[in-house]
């Protein structure tokens, strides 16, 4: 992943941080000179020759890279397409998250920085970032709704056991927006000596770009493995599931410029788009702030945030990055919204047709091979982005009801 491949693509963010209509940094004066240092640097050091070095042997010796891309025969078998898997669900902690937490904490050690907050929903970026942590013997602290800490109590064991300090968020409806409130008043309070890893592409600007970027090495993977696997580098569907968008910003990130493959993210519906009871921010949401960037938001007339709901705590997000809204607005990217029930009923005819149990977030994305006409000719990549450990209470609860 070389910077000057990176910075050739067209959809990155401007100067000021902005994706067509949306991006930008709106943020406290306290957080000025952090978020300021962060985005003077951030390019430059994580370009350098030394950086990589570091980034790309942890990423192979730690981590676990290259995953692998497995072509599901059952899956293919079923849909008359040939489907492949990439098995980010193989990673070291399970998930995808770790790509960005290993690049972030060798940055934060760049900056001078000895303390790590995180926030974190579903558990998976919290664990990267206590994983590396303990690794680099760094100070930790994860940000968790007391809800998510409920319904992903095995990350929250995890976590402690690498020895990372998990405080609750109590307010709101107690999940991933209200542990990234937690997190950002933290950062207010401990300026100097703190680096905020947020684990996806949110916030204010530069950690869209730059969680994109350490991300990207999902795309870069897929176009070298389908290349031998298939004598073609292009798949003609990339399907990510999306909640603010990391794991889907880093499947799509070399595929941007190439119209030719077809983008699709997956948002979560929860009980329907029109329920009242969902997450599906580019149906339901218009333009305003959240946690410093402009981005499509689900907010009340008068600009109140409202609620999202989920079955997966990773997904439960009121906004969604601003790379994706502005995909969205361009049409250079489709959006499915996946309600909780489609999740569920994917997640299974996964486990079931090829022997992997998915994360609930990942079962989004593979709901979406439903809605899609495709040919036989078709090769289609669904980013694997989690395993399905963490989510076996609410899988289990499911199977006895049956």
């Amino acid at each position: 992943m070389q910077s000057e491949t990176l910075n050739s693509m067209p959809f990155h963010a401007d100067a000021s941080g902005f994706y067509g209509d949306f991006g930008g940094a709106f943020i406290p004066e306290m957080l000025y000179a952090n978020v300021e240092a962060l985005r003077n640097k951030y390019l430059e050091i994580i370009g350098s020759d030394d950086f990589q070095k570091d980034y790309q042997k942890l990423l192979r010796d730690y981590v676990g890279r290259p995953t692998p891309l497995y072509e599901a025969g059952n899956l293919s078998e079923r849909y008359g397409a040939r489907i492949f898997l990439k098995r980010e669900d193989l990673n070291h902690t399970g998930a995808h998250k770790i790509n960005n937490t290993v690049g972030q904490v060798l940055l934060a050690r760049r900056l001078g920085k000895k303390r790590i907050i995180a926030e974190t929903g579903a558990g998976q970026h919290g664990v990267a970032t206590a994983t590396v942590c303990a690794l680099m013997q760094m100070e930790c602290i994860v940000y968790m709704g007391s809800v998510d800490m409920e319904r992903q109590a095995p990350n929250v064991a995890r976590m402690r056991m690498l020895g990372a300090k998990v405080v609750p968020a109590l307010s709101g409806s107690r999940t991933l927006k209200d542990a990234t409130n937690e997190a950002i008043r933290d950062w207010i309070n401990n300026p100097e000596s703190t680096h905020y890893i947020i684990g996806s592409v949110v916030g204010p600007h530069p950690y869209p770009d730059l969680v994109a970027r350490l991300q990207a090495v999902i795309s870069e993977e897929i176009k070298s493995q389908l290349l031998s696997e298939t004598g073609n580098s292009n798949p003609d569907y990339v399907i990510a599931c999306v909640g603010g968008g990391s794991n889907a910003a880093g499947a799509f990130y070399h595929f941007l410029n190439t119209p030719e493959v077809k983008l699709i993210g997956a948002e979560a519906a929860g009980e329907g788009v029109s329920s009242g009871k969902t997450a599906a921010s580019l149906v339901v949401g218009k333009k305003g702030i959240i946690h410093g960037c402009l981005t499509s938001l689900m907010q009340t007339e008068d600009g109140q945030i409202v609620e999202p709901h989920s079955i997966s705590a990773g997904l439960d997000y009121p906004g969604i990055g601003p790379l994706h809204a502005h995909l969205h607005q361009t049409h250079r990217a489709l959006y499915y919204s996946i309600t909780d029930n489609e999740a569920i009923e994917a997640a299974f005819e996964l486990s079931e047709t090829e022997g992997i149990i998915p994360a609930l977030e990942t079962a989004h994305a593979l709901a979406v091979l439903k809605k899609l006409q495709l040919k036989t000719t078709d090769k289609v990549v669904v980013n694997l982005s989690g395993r399905g450990d963490k989510d076996l209470s609410t899988y289990m609860k499911i199977l006895e009801s049956r």
